[in-house]
């Protein structure tokens, strides 16, 4: 599984997200990162299409609720399917511990794999009961996505995951340009050379997490993001810099996490 690639939350259901989306192809981006939720798999399949060999690129998209329970599932992953134009996904997510019927979907989905609709199967947004409780059922998913930066390291999920063999995919890795103006970080990025973007993108990558940091806007951004292969940050300022994110915590988004069993559904 690629540890970068680019993510499209937020991305636009237009021609410009078609093109950011070939651009990246072409740079090399090895991973897309989308969801039904998003409105943008649409986008993805067309960018694929005269850009690449489909086996040569990693896709990752996401079944937003289990509420419908197996038969929302077929139809919500059918459609991702026909608007993705592929027969199959490389990674397939549970948005969320949501819907109340997280089991029975989750069952269905590894049907799916074994049909060899699903290379790999994981969860999004799951905290560490969630995933216990999958773990209770005989279920270990192979990665969960979750927000991740210094401002918000998800500590205890992160240690779940690795004690467990999970791997971690991170996003909103630049806290959703939140911090990009942080003299601290600022501070670091002369230092090393680099953006700040590409200071978060990196500690992420060193931190062990598959990063998906996403852009709107252009070529040069996705350059920009990419361009963190070149530099290693230093053992003690990788610690500053999670020292620095931890006194001021903060999410930047929705916290499904903390979803309670009544979301989750029967055990």
């Amino acid at each position: 599984m690629p540890v970068f690639g680019l993510g499209l939350y937020q991305a636009a259901s237009t021609l410009k997200t078609t093109q950011i989306v070939a651009d990246a192809i072409r740079l090399g981006y090895p991973l897309i990162d989308t969801a039904e939720i998003y409105g943008n798999e649409a986008q993805v399949g067309e960018a694929m299409k005269n850009n690449i060999e489909r086996e040569k690129i990693f896709i990752s998209t996401k079944l937003f609720r289990t509420n419908d329970g197996r038969e929302g599932l077929h139809k919500s992953f059918n459609r991702s399917l026909q608007k993705l134009d592929t027969n199959y996904v490389d990674l397939y997510l549970m948005h969320a511990p949501q819907g109340g019927h997280v089991l029975e979907v989750y069952r269905e989905i590894l049907q799916l794999q074994s049909e060899g609709k699903i290379r790999s199967v994981g969860v999004s947004n799951f905290g560490v009961q969630h995933l216990k409780w999958l773990k209770q059922a005989g279920f270990v998913p192979a990665v969960n996505q979750i927000e991740l930066h210094p401002w918000w390291p998800n500590e205890d999920i992160v240690e779940y995951c690795r004690e467990n063999n999970i791997a971690i995919m991170g996003y909103s890795p630049l806290g959703k340009a939140r911090f990009l103006d942080d003299p601290y970080l600022q501070k670091i990025a002369v230092q090393y050379g680099k953006t700040p973007a590409q200071i978060l993108i990196r500690w992420s990558l060193q931190n062990g997490f598959i990063t998906i940091p996403k852009t709107s806007s252009s070529i040069e951004r996705l350059k920009e993001n990419m361009a963190v292969f070149d530099f290693t940050i230093s053992d003690d300022d990788m610690k500053d810099i999670a020292r620095y994110g931890k006194k001021k915590p903060q999410n930047t988004g929705w916290n499904p996490t903390l979803n309670t069993k009544k979301d989750f559904g029967p055990l």
